[in-house]
């Protein structure tokens, strides 16, 4: 396939570097390649006859009456060229687009395919156990349980907006945790409120029989957590329903008792189970403890594992993505079947988000036989994994310095705020940059509003207050146009915010 990539002159070295031998290039007589026009192209190309013409992604031009002069297909590339390689790799294998950069393009491309993928290896997995058509084990997807901490004394809408977003997370289970202080009542009632939310599984997370009781006379479908104290007491209930049950050790050092435990709960007649090792904090016994689940799956090659990364995660004071990336990864090699979360610490905000991303690369991964890289979903948000190009000093240049003046803007001042995600009509809606103007200094007879004006982008917010004429100075533009920036990263990286205040 002949294809012609087109560039400017400030991009030559880094075009022609990343694309090497795939294609011939062509550099415009212009320093910047976004401002490559159709008839600048026209008065450069060469005679020779190619099958595709690739401009530079942000080109902004119309170029269809260029393509059906010259019968060539005429495509935005990437935005930059150190991606052009890439690119260039699947050119032939599907129609880049005129109005999508093909860096753009291909990312959505590759995530929608491997996701279909996902679905179409956990169509055909076969598992120990199935639930409500959840498979827990075997070669399914490593499932996401996310527990609603003290569920059971929480207000019945605080209750139905926590389940509302730990599904709309993707959370494949919900935990009900209970606390000690928690009432039989309290428990058929949450299990309840949980089953008229939601038609996913439900587990229960408690130690005292009591309110395991409650909770299997209320449906629950899952027990955690079952050890010889409390097994007794709550056999008949668990084998009644088919009840699957999540059995711990005694002493989460003392695995053999897990396997006591495992054995008497199969001689009262239990038999959906699933194994809890119990994996510790770091600093605690982390290392050790995966030395535990490993040597459980030396011996027990096929009863379903449960893999408790909030643990680790909400005693750490580090980015919950990396650490649940990471463990996803030892949960994998283990053979587990279940990833618990408890979203508790703000630090730990939208581990089930991440859980479910990373499980779904874990089973591309295995699927592929490969490390969990150039899967088309990652789970990558500030790393890159193609740096773009450096700018170079020049050896004359003006050294920038910070103005100590401050001027009131005439059309008045700005507060910047962001707003929390929130459930609406039963879905997960989230936040949004909001701005308000004070409206005290009307100097200029500017039409002003006190609404606040609310949007997704800096660029949607600054268009509509430039548009209504609500400011009139460039410096205060310029600031604007910081802070709102900072509003959009918070919303993005699920970060408060605080006008002034360092990002």
């Amino acid at each position: 396939m002949n294809i012609l990539v087109v560039t400017g002159k400030l991009a030559e070295n880094t075009a022609r570097k990343s694309v090497n031998d795939k294609a011939d290039i062509l550099v415009l007589d212009i320093e910047v390649a976004a401002f490559t026009t159709p008839a600048l192209l026209r008065r450069s190309l060469p005679q020779k006859k190619y099958d595709l013409i690739l401009i530079p992604g942000m080109s902004p031009g119309d170029f269809s009456g260029l393509e059906k002069e010259l019968d060539i297909p005429i495509r935005l590339g990437p935005k930059h060229a150190v991606d052009l390689g890439f690119v260039l790799s699947f050119a032939g294998s599907f129609d880049f687009s005129t109005k999508i950069p093909a860096c753009e393009l291909l990312i959505e491309i590759k995530r929608s395919t491997a996701i279909d993928k996902a679905i179409e290896l956990e169509k055909v997995a076969v598992s120990p156990l199935t639930l409500r058509s959840v498979k827990i084990g075997g070669n399914s997807r490593m499932k996401v349980m996310a527990e609603i901490v003290d569920a059971g004394n929480l207000e019945k809408n605080d209750l139905i907006r926590k389940i509302i977003y730990f599904v709309e997370s993707g959370a494949d289970i919900i935990d009900l945790g209970m606390s000690l202080d928690t009432s039989r009542p309290d428990v058929r009632e949450a299990v309840e409120t949980a089953k008229s939310v939601t038609d996913i599984p439900l587990s229960v997370d408690t130690l005292e029989p009591d309110l395991i009781n409650a909770a299997l006379d209320a449906g629950i479908d899952i027990v955690l957590s079952l050890n010889s104290k409390n097994i007794g007491e709550v056999k008949d209930g668990i084998i009644k329903n088919f009840t699957i049950s999540v059995i711990i050790p005694d002493r989460s050092d003392d695995l053999e008792s897990l396997y006591n435990n495992m054995e008497s709960a199969r001689s009262f007649g239990i038999k959906n189970i699933i194994a809890d090792p119990v994996l510790e904090p770091a600093g605690h016994g982390l290392s050790r403890s995966i030395s535990r689940y490993n040597e459980f799956r030396e011996r027990d090659r096929t009863t379903p594992l449960f893999f408790g990364v909030g643990n680790v995660t909400e005693l750490i004071d580090a980015d919950s993505i990396g650490v649940n990336s990471i463990l996803c990864g030892i949960a994998m090699e283990l053979g587990a079947s279940i990833l618990f979360t408890p979203e508790f610490s703000q630090k730990a905000y939208g581990s089930v988000s991440e859980l479910k991303t990373a499980s779904t690369m874990m089973m591309l991964s295995q699927d592929r036989g490969s490390a969990p890289k150039d899967l088309g979903v990652n789970m990558l948000a500030i790393k890159e994994k193609r740096r773009r190009e450096y700018g170079k000093i020049p050896e004359n240049y003006i050294d920038a310095k910070g103005s100590e003046k401050w001027h009131l803007d005439p059309a008045g001042c700005f507060k910047v705020e962001i707003t929390d995600d929130e459930i609406r009509n039963g879905k997960l809606c989230p936040g949004k940059i909001m701005v308000r103007n004070d409206n005290k200094n009307n100097a200029n007879n500017i039409n002003m509003t006190n609404d606040a004006i609310v949007g997704s982008t800096a660029k949607e917010i600054l268009d509509t207050i430039i548009e209504r004429g609500l400011i009139s100075r460039l410096d205060h533009a310029a600031y604007l146009g910081r802070e709102l920036m900072k509003a959009e990263l918070a919303l993005k990286f699920k970060r408060s915010y605080s006008q002034d205040d360092k990002f």
